[in-house]
């Protein structure tokens, strides 16, 4: 997990990352983004409108990490939902959140 996250810290440095339901949404809408994490203890409303956004323009979609840890990784407070843009860091991602 902890790869995962300083992963995520890494990609909003590098501006390879947007935050906040509404960015990621955008992100979704607007084919940028490369992978969707909600938070675990995100509202199941904003889970399933992302999994049904990310299923209808085909982006990945992870539940993982807690909204606390998801921003204190990119500096913030609580995030629920992070878009990653970048198609090398949503690779690496990917690999951290399958193990």
């Amino acid at each position: 997990m902890n790869k995962g996250l300083s992963l995520l810290g890494l990609a909003f440095r590098s501006g390879n990352l947007v935050s906040g339901e509404f960015a990621a949404r955008e992100a979704v809408r607007k084919k940028t983004a490369a992978l969707i994490i909600v938070a675990n203890d995100a509202s199941d409303n904003t889970k399933k409108m992302f999994e049904n956004q990310c299923k209808h323009y085909q982006v990945p979609f992870y539940c993982w990490g807690l909204k606390e840890e998801l921003g204190r990784a990119i500096g913030k407070e609580f995030r629920a939902s992070i878009a990653v843009t970048d198609q090398g860091f949503a690779e690496a991602l990917l690999k951290q959140l399958d193990k």
